[in-house]
């Protein structure tokens, strides 16, 4: 039996502020509207979904447990016009065959870009 991963939840202290980081700069489709407690967004090109849930009171926010990586072919290119929009990106950092590069969301929450899944197989 397998299992497919097709959800990540996020808690956020500001569900709001979250669901709109993501819609902003990554692309995700959401009414915004909070039914049951989340936030439902929905990705382009039919990928991942998230759900942003309230995050109680004693949560502890921005840990690096997890790290949400999304593919774009061109890391720098994504990296200006996130920039543009107010988004600004670390360093850009070359691995074997593709690069990266992080920043956080409004929660503290790692986020990637990277190339990775774009790179060259021999």
């Amino acid at each position: 039996m397998s299992a497919v991963l097709n959800t990540i939840l996020i808690y956020a202290k500001n569900p709001s502020a979250t669901a709109e980081f993501y819609s902003k700069f990554f692309g995700f489709e959401s009414t915004g509207e909070m039914l049951e407690g989340l936030i439902e967004l929905h990705a382009p090109d039919a990928g991942t979904s998230i759900l942003i849930h309230q995050a109680a009171k004693t949560v502890k926010l921005g840990q690096v447990g997890v790290k949400l990586m999304f593919s774009v072919r061109d890391v720098d290119g994504f990296k200006e016009e996130s920039a543009q929009r107010g988004l600004v990106f670390g360093s850009t950092h070359q691995a074997s065959g593709y690069a990266f590069a992080n920043v956080k969301d409004p929660d503290g929450n790692s986020v990637a870009i990277s190339s990775r899944a774009y790179r060259r197989t021999i």
